[in-house]
């Protein structure tokens, strides 16, 4: 079996960035951040454009520093991917559990404005909520990716740090990072934002990891995210809770 591709981009494969190149591309994360959070999203399908902005800047960015070779952040997608996927996604489930059992003892929990709103849907609005995360998602995890090779350049390039030093500070920096965006979301909660959201990131960043493939881990992520918002809809649509 040949061996896996090294990360891409961090160290010249299969083309060398710059500290510039960096920069713009996490301005570019700012800015889609920003889009997404400021444009009004009431409605469908007007919640459709913020979710695209997300993810279209960041791919206009990496596409004007590396050229043709942005898709190497995506690679093939075949039954092995989709298996990767649902495994990721169980453990991206599994994790955020645990750390929610973890944390439960320690803080009490905001609740996911989505998820809360959902339980009220009819099974068309549902849909009509469910499909703009998809395009948001794929950018929520170049929300997550770029920073974990950017800060992996900087260890093994910079600061002259081995790969392996470099992915475990990568790893650890891109995730709170991520779970810090998560804050307003979750009504300034740090410790639900940082270690709850922090923790599901570090599973995902894992699955981009192992498969160095951008859709597994976004498969991952939809997969993870859905089975929540359709077990709030399944209970909020239950017999007993609408007796309730």
């Amino acid at each position: 079996m040949a061996p896996s591709p090294d990360f891409p981009y961090y160290r010249g494969q299969p083309i060398a960035l710059g500290a510039g190149a960096w920069l713009i591309l996490m301005a570019s994360l700012a800015t889609a951040f920003a889009a997404l959070t400021v444009i009004p999203a009431q409605g469908s399908p007007q919640n459709l454009l913020p979710a695209l902005l997300f993810l279209i800047i960041p791919l206009l960015a990496l596409r004007a520093v590396a050229g043709t070779h942005w898709t190497a952040l995506f690679r093939k997608v075949g039954l092995r991917q989709i298996g990767q996927m649902v495994v990721f996604g169980l453990l991206t489930l599994a994790g955020s559990i645990a750390a929610a059992l973890l944390l439960s003892q320690f803080v009490t929990f905001s609740k996911n404005p989505l998820s809360a709103a959902v339980t009220e849907m009819t099974t068309a609005e549902l849909v009509a909520r469910l499909i703009p995360t998809i395009p948001q998602l794929v950018g929520e995890e170049l929300f997550g990716i770029l920073p974990f090779l950017a800060v992996l350049w900087l260890c093994v390039t910079r600061l002259g740090l081995s790969r392996r030093v470099g992915i475990v500070i990568a790893l650890l920096i891109s995730s709170l990072m991520f779970g810090a965006a998560h804050l307003p979301t979750y009504d300034w909660n740090w410790g639900q934002a940082l270690i709850g959201i922090g923790t599901a990131r570090v599973v995902l960043t894992l699955a981009f990891i192992v498969t160095r493939n951008l859709w597994v881990s976004s498969g991952a992520h939809i997969l993870n995210d859905w089975s929540g918002f359709l077990f709030a809809f399944a209970f909020g649509h239950a017999p007993m809770a609408s007796e309730s």
